[in-house]
């Protein structure tokens, strides 16, 4: 039997009752009313499980199925195996199907799988109770409030040593000078999140995270570096969560600052990009959506969004003449409420979320 054997392989992938015939060939043809909507190579899926059936023609031995770098099966003979995609959360995920003929060719056939949220976000509002000042200077990369102090980071887009961090009078929205520390023109500053006594800085383009004593803030204990851009930082009390602008997100080890795990963010539609400034509080992760007035509410363990949130009035609020955008989102645990901003803000307000 020639190669041309695997052109009449056909995997079904089931959805429930209906199913999605992958070819081989990588053409791939749907089945009227199928739940799922074909873009290219990228099939988004609506369900929380799919089931593959299988058939053997003359001349293989067995095939491989992959999910996500997980090998799912291996089959000697026709069958079944269900992938249940709760267990990898919400995403775009690699599917490779790995075919092994007698005469020892291998052959691979790769599609790209696309699992939406279930659910769609719950929509709420702000609701501004009291505002303090807000530094009309501080583009805000970072807010955070430790044993019941603020802390607030800067970024620098005039290049003129302006990325600051340190802890902040919110009575007069400044920083105190004895607990800030700056970095020099050549970077960016970004988020900002303090674990314990230390306090981690990101940086935009450079690749590089600083942390410092928190007593100090002068004190430059350690510095790390990682792949790609910084955006936002936040943490659940054991590791570092951090945004680079695209809907992935990525827990990190605070020691070394070495990837544990990462997630995707989906809503019932698809992906939400451009996650900025982060918050974790009361075990969900908070995030600025940039150039948006809104705030996604995330499930930490799958990716999904549970709330979004139109801070609208905020921005209304803190722009007055020449603020930019929202961000800055930080947790109260003492009050239990949230305190926002946004860079070049004029107003930093306290507040609650309610239903829209």
């Amino acid at each position: 039997m020639n190669r041309k054997v695997l052109l009449g392989i056909i995997i079904v992938v089931g959805i429930a009752l209906l199913a999605i015939p992958l070819y081989l060939n990588n053409k791939t043809e749907a089945i009227e009313n199928a739940v799922f909507v074909e873009q290219g190579d990228i099939q988004t899926i609506y369900k929380k499980d799919l089931v593959f059936h299988y058939t053997f023609p003359e001349g293989i031995e067995r095939v491989e199925l992959i999910y996500n770098d997980d090998l799912i099966q291996t089959s000697t003979a026709k069958g079944m195996v269900r992938i249940d995609c709760t267990k990898y959360g919400v995403g775009a995920f690699e599917l490779v199907l790995r075919t092994f003929f007698a005469d020892k060719t291998v052959l691979e056939d790769r599609k790209i799988i696309r699992i939406v949220s279930d659910i769609a976000p719950i929509l709420k509002a702000i609701k501004i109770g009291k505002t303090y000042p807000h530094d009309v200077t501080n583009y805000t990369q970072g807010l955070e409030f430790s044993e019941g102090k603020l802390y607030e980071s800067t970024g620098d887009p005039g290049k003129l040593g302006n990325s600051r961090v340190g802890l902040v009078d919110i009575a007069t929205g400044k920083y105190d000078e004895n607990l800030r520390n700056g970095l020099d023109a050549n970077y960016f500053g970004e988020g900002i999140s303090i674990l314990g006594n230390k306090v981690y800085q990101l940086t935009w383009q450079n690749s590089k995270c600083f942390m410092y004593d928190k007593n100090t803030l002068l004190l430059l204990k350690d510095e790390f570096i990682y792949e790609g851009e910084g955006w936002g930082l936040c943490n659940n009390g054991k590791e570092l969560i951090m945004s680079n602008g695209t809907e992935f997100l990525t827990f990190r080890d605070p020691n070394t600052f070495t990837v544990n795990r990462t997630i995707q963010v989906y809503d019932n539609v698809g992906a939400r990009v451009l996650l900025n400034e982060l918050e974790f509080a009361n075990g969900f992760i908070y995030a600025n959506v940039y150039q948006s007035n809104l705030i996604l509410v995330i499930d930490p363990k799958s990716g999904k969004v549970l709330e979004e949130i139109d801070a609208k009035l905020m921005t209304d609020l803190g722009k007055g003449t020449v603020g930019d955008v929202l961000n800055g989102i930080a947790y109260n645990s003492s009050s239990k409420t949230f305190f926002i901003t946004g860079k070049l803000f004029n107003k930093l307000a306290e507040v609650t979320f309610i239903p829209r």
